[in-house]
């Protein structure tokens, strides 16, 4: 009799496992079994679905048949959404700061957000993470094709999930999918219009230091002046000399030429994702190890040892270490060459940008009254936040919760105002370009208050 209810169990328990989905319970490096329930997979999205997306999916720690359930979408394009389940939002986190030759340590983060939220982290698009391609065709892809890759797999994936149909449901991400995230929602928002099954329960969504115009490397220089990287004589020259346009800088204009050149030195040895922290280079197609000369570089800069950059390169150890790819239940010859964070490649050879500013799909998506949060950390020089106050002012919603400071644990976590639009827009104080990565805690309370409804 035992034996029997011990099959019975075995089969519900392997038939409400998806196709092409498993079930993680351990993880190489992490002590123990997986305090949370983690589920990898694919499924095939475009033309004879020949693009197989890789996901990963966290069920909220508190209750999941009804909490949110929220896509992440890292940025890039082509960052992996690992670095979101493990450097940001997510529940494990490295527990070293550097690589001592053995396999990275991961720990429980304290302030995942599957504490009240579950968590679909996508890898996308094609050629990011162990997302792939069947044919050499299929790599190929835009920015809007990988928008409708997206959507598809969402209603592939809810269709394969059912139980979760119900569920508020958000999309999530940050830096480059503030292009993305926009098209994504609006393609679900006409799904639903048009009454196409299944009907995903949407409610909004939430960008952290996003890309909205490309122009917005224009904000860099008011940035750094009032960061005080620059001085006033050299900011009012570039201004008077250069007219606020340092994207299309006319060759014969020598005055604003010269003053750009003079602005880029100052700033050379700035890290523009946190202008606080050291510049260590980055971890763009890093692997396989340095050469011994490199590593006694670096072992010769204490400073670099201990950096973010070092902490990511523990990302790129972890995930090429075959025991990993089989506990995640990665198809064996899907990669090329070999896993790494983010691709520097994808933006050059097989992805190409063909829209350049999503402003008019934030101005249609309040139109339809869903909820949004907005949000920066402030020492990010890459998307400056006097940048995105700018193209939220241009959408010229009333105010109706005046700037003012908002608390973690007594102490001002960042500043916020919210607009008649139902947008909320949040500054995470010391914050880098993607902020929950620099502000764990306060951006774990910052995105609960605003998910469940309540005041920053």
């Amino acid at each position: 009799m035992f034996h029997l209810l011990f099959l019975v169990n075995l089969f519900l328990h392997v038939q409400s496992v998806p196709q092409n989905s498993s079930i993680v319970e351990f993880l190489p490096g992490f002590d123990g079994p997986l305090p949370f329930y983690l589920q990898t997979g694919y499924i095939g999205v475009g033309k004879s679905e020949e693009v197989q997306l890789f996901y990963y999916f966290v069920k909220s720690e508190s209750d999941p048949k009804k909490d949110p359930i929220l896509l992440w979408l890292t940025g890039g394009p082509g960052c992996s959404s690992f670095s979101g389940l493990a450097y940001e939002i997510g529940p494990l986190e490295f527990g070293q700061k550097a690589y001592n030759g053995s396999l990275p340590i991961l720990v429980s983060s304290p302030h995942s957000w599957t504490k009240f939220a579950s968590i679909l982290f996508l890898e996308q698009p094609v050629n990011t993470g162990f997302s792939h391609a069947i044919t050499s065709e299929a790599y190929k892809c835009t920015d809007l094709q990988a928008c409708d890759h997206v959507y598809e797999f969402l209603r592939k994936w809810f269709v394969n999930h059912s139980e979760f149909i119900s569920n508020p449901f958000y999309v999530s991400g940050d830096s480059y999918s503030g292009i993305t995230i926009p098209i994504i929602v609006q393609l679900i928002s006409n799904g639903i219009e048009a009454g196409k099954e299944p009907l995903i329960n949407l409610k909004g969504y939430s960008l952290g230091n996003p890309i909205t115009f490309f122009e917005e490397s224009n904000y860099q220089i008011p940035y750094s002046h009032s960061m005080g990287l620059i001085s006033n004589e050299l900011y009012e020259s570039l201004n008077e000399f250069c007219k606020g346009d340092y994207i299309n800088i006319d060759p014969t204009n020598k005055q604003c030429v010269e003053n750009f050149k003079m602005f880029k030195n100052l700033v050379s040895g700035i890290n523009n994702g946190q202008i606080l922290e050291p510049e260590c280079g980055t971890d763009i197609e890093f692997y396989p190890p340095q050469s011994s000369n490199e590593r006694r570089s670096l072992e010769e800069d204490l400073i670099c040892q201990e950096s973010r950059i070092a902490t990511y390169k523990l990302a790129t150890y972890w995930m090429n270490d075959l025991r990993v790819q089989e506990s995640l239940h990665v198809t064996k010859g899907t990669i090329r060459r070999t896993w790494t964070r983010c691709k520097r490649t994808i933006g050059y050879t097989s992805y190409k940008v063909t829209l350049k500013n999503s402003i008019p799909y934030h101005v249609n998506l309040s139109i339809k009254g869903y909820r949004s949060l907005i949000y920066s950390g402030d020492h990010d020089m890459v998307v400056p936040f006097q940048s995105t106050q700018a193209w939220i002012k241009y959408l010229n919603y009333s105010i109706i919760d005046d700037w003012r400071p908002w608390m973690v644990n007594g102490q001002v976590g960042g500043y916020t105002m919210s607009y008649s639009n139902h947008m909320t827009y949040a500054t995470i104080k010391g914050g880098g370009h993607t902020a929950p990565e620099y502000k764990r805690e306060e951006s774990f309370h910052m995105f609960k208050r605003w998910i469940t409804q309540q005041p920053l």
